[in-house]
């Protein structure tokens, strides 16, 4: 009984930000310019590479990154969600990186013990890309 409380639970979380997303759309109009203003792109994709991202994800730019265990990272700043539960920010997206367990137990996301730091210029590098 508590699983299906926990369910419905995420259910309406994931209907609440879906129904925000929506009602923030516009047809036709480009997703909004995401950006971490105190990141550092280059010292990001640094840390993508330290951390061993890409042994699970493809991230263009990062030398060695192909895994084909998670998704790819290409197109970050136009998606959504993050990792299809939290709302596509960059507060949501560091928080992400930064704990992944804590946000979806159940996710195959390993914590990796990411730095605040580390992980503001991940997601600087992640919406950096489609610039690149």
């Amino acid at each position: 009984m508590e699983h299906l409380k926990r369910r419905s639970v995420r259910l309406a979380a994931f209907c609440a930000a879906l129904l925000a997303a929506l009602a923030s759309c516009e047809v036709g109009q480009a997703p909004p310019r995401r950006q971490v203003s105190d990141g550092d792109p280059d010292l990001g994709r640094a840390a993508f590479g330290r951390y061993g991202c890409g042994g699970c994800h493809v991230i263009p730019g990062v030398d060695r990154a192909a895994g084909r265990v998670a998704p790819p990272l290409d197109g970050f700043s136009q998606r959504a969600f993050v990792a299809g539960v939290l709302s596509n920010t960059p507060e949501n997206l560091i928080a992400w990186i930064r704990h992944p367990q804590q946000i979806s137990p159940r996710t195959a996301m390993p914590d990796l013990g990411v730095t605040h730091e580390d992980a503001r210029d991940m997601a600087a590098y992640l919406y950096a890309l489609d610039e690149r």
